[in-house]
């Protein structure tokens, strides 16, 4: 019989192709397209050395302006060995043009729109021919350079791959054999499931990429529009991808693309053999784009929301202080986070008892033990639950009201024998001793 009591309990899955996978980031460049977002150059440096910090194998960026090449520039003078800098440019020699005036750059991406609606109303080509000679006269001019390849291929999961894609990408894999093809879910079309087809499957797409084809390197990215992109991003790796592109946070248009920080932690902390990215940098990195871009993280967000190790209610506080792992599906110290315990009006005792006991820990620098029946907690869970009841309360209570409640219940009551404390401190542990109430004398 199976016991899981911990989390050291749990398996891991393993993926089926055993591919070693790795993490290509995009926040620096589709991430700075979202709307309201401005990257300083002092922004895109912060988030390299996070990335860095992190364990990312590769970042794109932008090299158009002399903003961007600056911006890349100062990265390149860390001398960090990853993530790797790479170039994005349009399917044209002048853009590659670009990535070539950058020293250090020795990969780019080429942007190839490959669905009807793009060849035509987009890019307003005549068809898929000329769309085709396009990108592989840009394609064939940066390996002539010396560059290493991606081959972008916008709006696949709305385009005719069986007909014109994969084609395409046979032509694309013999001009470049170790061209990393990007698997792109433009508009977030693309679903998880295997049983789809075309031109929505991204783990069809993905196997035939790898078992018809023969592509060595495959790379999907993912837009969220309809909520798929962490998900589309690990089916692509689940049935062969070697690559995905992400944005931390998720941050992009409209809905953005798949969340770096959620692909990070399943692999970590759910796959075998994921200790290669250090996932502690994660929480302080979702502070820095709250405090320096203005974006707002909601709270209940997964892996980096504030409310992620939060526990309010009587029955989740009360399981997570007798063992973590009743509630919590990691530890916060993995996402380098803490746990917060809240009082509301679901509070039950248990909660309670526990902050007060941390607040007088705090405030008297004495370990001190509470017992579930003592008058003065009950008194306090009293006033709290009268909050709710009668002035209908619809907040939290917060550290300084409940430091109030411990100066009024037990601040001047004795804690310990006098004679057990030494040069002012509390020493080892105490209970908290009830006052003894008066006795009326009676005839």
């Amino acid at each position: 019989m199976k016991i899981y009591e911990s989390y050291e309990d749990l398996p891991k899955l393993k993926l089926p192709y055993g591919n070693e996978i790795f993490i290509s980031d995009s926040t620096i460049r589709d991430g700075s397209q979202m709307p309201g977002i401005v990257l300083s150059r002092e922004h895109k440096i912060q988030i390299y050395e996070y990335l860095h910090e992190i364990g990312i194998e590769k970042l794109e960026a932008f090299v158009f302006n002399k903003r961007d090449r600056d911006a890349v520039e100062l990265m390149f003078d860390r001398g960090y060995e990853c993530p790797e800098i790479t170039g994005w440019a349009r399917a044209s020699r002048a853009d590659i043009d670009k990535i070539l005036e950058v020293d250090g750059l020795e990969e780019t991406g080429i942007l190839m729109s490959v669905s009807d609606t793009h060849i035509y109303s987009k890019m307003r080509l005549s068809g898929r021919e000329e769309a085709e000679e396009k990108y592989l006269d840009a394609l064939q001019y940066a390996v002539d350079h010396g560059l290493r390849t991606r081959a972008h291929l916008e709006d696949m999961t709305r385009a005719d791959n069986y007909g014109f894609v994969f084609p395409l990408v046979k032509k694309i894999m013999e001009i470049d054999p170790d061209c990393i093809i990007r698997v792109c879910d433009t508009v977030g079309y693309g679903m998880p499931f295997m049983n789809i087809d075309e031109p929505y499957g991204i783990p069809k797409i993905v196997q035939y990429l790898k078992k018809d084809i023969g592509v060595k390197n495959i790379e999907t990215h993912i837009h969220d529009d309809y909520g798929f992109g962490a998900a589309s991003s690990i089916a692509g790796f689940w049935h062969g991808a070697n690559w995905t592109s992400v944005t931390f946070l998720g941050i992009g248009e409209r809905a953005g693309n798949s969340e770096m920080e959620k692909i990070l932690l399943f692999l970590a902390d759910r796959v075998e053999g994921f200790d290669k990215y250090n996932l502690e940098p994660v929480t302080r990195f979702a502070k820095f784009m709250e405090k320096e871009l203005g974006l707002r993280v909601p709270r209940n967000k997964a892996v980096v929301g504030k409310n992620i190790f939060a526990h309010e209610s009587g029955i989740h506080a009360a399981g997570v202080l007798k063992n973590p792992f009743n509630y919590e599906p990691y530890p916060p110290e993995l996402v380098g986070s803490t746990r917060l315990l809240l009082i509301g009006d679901s509070s039950g005792l248990e909660v309670i008892r526990y902050k007060i006991q941390e607040t007088l820990n705090d405030l008297l620098d004495v370990e001190t033990i509470i017992e579930k029946d003592d008058r003065r907690l009950l008194k306090i869970q009293k006033e709290i639950q009268q909050l709710y009841d009668k002035e209908e309360r619809v907040s939290c209570i917060s550290d300084e009201e409940l430091l109030a409640y411990v100066e009024k219940y037990f601040l001047y009551q004795p804690i310990c024998d006098p004679a057990h404390t030494g040069r002012g401190k509390f020493k080892g542990k105490g209970k908290i001793q009830e006052p003894v109430e008066e006795v009326e004398e009676t005839d």
